[in-house]
């Protein structure tokens, strides 16, 4: 080890990083920061070398979802910030925290355009909590402590802290700041009261559950909380792993493509308790399911930010909490009803069980047969990963996610996720099964992010949906224009070949029957897997078929 009187900015800086807890870092090496990747060189912090800065920022975003502590990753300046762009907003509108270091030019180079010279500031201004430059080597401590503060604290989010290459490499003795103290986030005892009284009050509440800051003891709350209150529990968009869907009290996920008996129940509910959730357009069905600026359902909203409640609607009662820490406190204080209301959870779970019976789509390969054998195949604590596309439509509706964190997929719907979020997890959990699941168009943004699961043996199993096109564009384009395809059409590789390629396991399933097999095998490989599913172009959804063409 370094003697610390004679030590650099970048061994300070991975001082500073384990002293709070860090042991897992991302990155994709750039010369602007060599004096960090020296400091990790001989550090415990084990360095993930991914094959893009998109990547490695949406690993580092899935590993802190699965930690609930804030994500690393290290980039370089210029392209390499703005390549990792993607993974950073994913963290703000999923309020995970994440932290991205980016090399940054000289100081004295500063704001003459040099190579590669961005002003972060300026960039990441939207898409961060907070975005500075460490000008001075001595407080790179105080700006890891704080960082380490703001990602984790009010609701969470990304934090950008760029390095000036100088800076970095300058000869330092300062010390690692103690590890991060993040307030409690709990709600007074006054409004945890006040929640409780009305939805006791209620006849037809709903409790729609979202937001970052959640645990699994939070969700275990979360189901007594229902359970003793009688209340029904539907999952904001992508946040269906909060509470097992096999629990009674479970009525199915608010978001794209909703089941349209939920959707009703949203509009009939005389109390709404919106814990953690932004109700933002996905969740709201584009802000129609409640009515800004004044919805006619009693709304409870409970966000960690206070800035964010009553952005859109405005709530008849307003409480700034952590939603994972309330729900401990509501869970701790629950009172039966004081009026009839079981008929009213057991009529919603009904519905949500009627939706989960499969509807038949064209072809010889059907997605929502795949999705029901991973729900009769997988163990209860399989992780599931997707990002964008109508594909995920199949596995919204039938997967019923069992336990906390089997979920990772992103709200801002960014294309790309989850083959990076399954190396993660992968990563992170190597005893459990990951599962990612992908369209054509979706895998091969991030194609390359395989090669860092086979390099690190992250023994994933990727499913790509492959219909030849951007389905979802194209869905909108027969909407909006019908028979005028247009720019939606992709003429794809073997993916299987490409595993085999990596020396990975790769298979190609057409039809129903042979889907069980290629996943036994893929499971028995040993190492990460591609299974390519060929469906049909005219399943576009669970309920939309693409027209004939003309």
């Amino acid at each position: 080890m370094t003697d610390e009187t004679h030590q650099h900015g970048g061994q300070v800086l991975v001082a500073s990083l384990k002293a709070q807890g860090v042991d897992r870092a991302f990155c994709i090496p750039g010369e602007s920061f060599l004096a960090a990747l020296d400091g990790l060189y001989d550090s415990d912090i084990e360095t993930i070398v991914a094959r893009h800065e998109g990547g490695a920022a949406m690993m580092a975003e899935a590993d802190a979802k699965l930690t609930g502590r804030p994500g690393i990753a290290f980039v370089t300046r210029g392209p390499g910030a703005t390549n990792a762009s993607s993974g950073v907003h994913v963290a703000f509108q999923d309020s995970t925290p994440m932290i991205l270091f980016v090399g940054q030019v000289a100081r004295d180079q500063r704001d003459r355009e040099a190579f590669q010279e961005v002003d972060y500031g300026a960039m990441f201004a939207p898409l961060a909590k907070w975005v500075a430059t460490i000008d001075r080597v001595e407080r790179i401590p105080e700006y890891v402590s704080h960082a380490f503060h703001v990602a984790q604290s009010g609701r969470p989010g990304p934090v950008v802290l760029a390095l000036p290459e100088d800076m970095l490499s300058s000869p330092c003795s300062a010390r690692p700041v103690a590890q991060a103290v993040v307030p409690s986030g709990e709600a007074s005892s006054g409004d945890v009261g006040a929640i409780i009284t009305r939805l006791s009050q209620a006849e037809r509440p709903l409790v729609i559950v979202g937001g970052g800051g959640w645990s699994a003891e939070a969700c275990q709350a979360l189901a007594r909380f229902a359970e003793i209150c009688e209340v029904p529990v539907g999952a904001s968009f992508r946040c269906q792993d909060y509470l097992d869907n096999r629990h009674p009290n479970y009525v199915g996920d608010i978001g794209i493509g909703i089941n349209p008996a939920l959707a009703q129940r949203v509009r009939d509910a005389d109390v709404i308790l919106a814990l953690g959730a932004r109700l933002g357009e996905m969740t709201t069905s584009g802000y129609t399911l409640l009515t800004p600026p004044v919805p006619e359902q009693c709304l409870i909203h409970v966000h960690a930010d206070p800035s964010e409640i009553g952005r859109v609607y405005r709530p008849e009662l307003a409480v700034v909490a952590r939603a994972g820490v309330l729900v401990k406190q509501l869970a701790s204080r629950a009172e039966a009803p004081r009026v009839a209301r079981r008929d009213w959870v057991a009529k919603a779970r009904a519905d949500f069980d009627t939706w989960q019976q499969l509807e038949a789509t064209p072809g010889a390969l059907r997605m929502e047969n795949v999705v029901n054998h991973l729900n009769q195949a997988l163990p209860d604590d399989a992780i599931l990963t997707n990002g964008a596309g109508n594909y995920s439509a199949w596995l919204h509706r039938y997967y019923r996610y069992r336990g906390w964190r089997t979920q990772l997929a992103p709200t801002s719907g960014s294309m790309g996720y989850g083959l990076p979020a399954a190396v993660a997890a992968k990563l992170r959990y190597p005893q459990r099964e990951v599962i990612c699941l992908a369209g054509d168009g979706c895998f091969q943004m991030v194609s390359q992010e395989f090669g860092t699961a086979c390099q690190y043996g992250a023994n994933l199993i990727v499913l790509i949906s492959n219909n030849g096109m951007y389905g979802t564009i194209r869905m909108h384009q027969q909407r909006k224009y019908p028979q005028r395809p247009s720019a939606t059409d992709m003429v794809n590789p073997d993916f299987a070949a490409l595993a085999r390629a990596y020396g990975a396991f790769g298979a190609v399933v057409t039809r129903d029957d042979e889907f069980p097999e290629a996943l036994a095998q893929a499971r028995r490989a040993g190492t990460p897997a591609i299974i390519e599913l060929r469906i049909d172009r005219e399943a576009l959804a669970p309920r939309l078929r693409l027209e004939q063409e003309a």
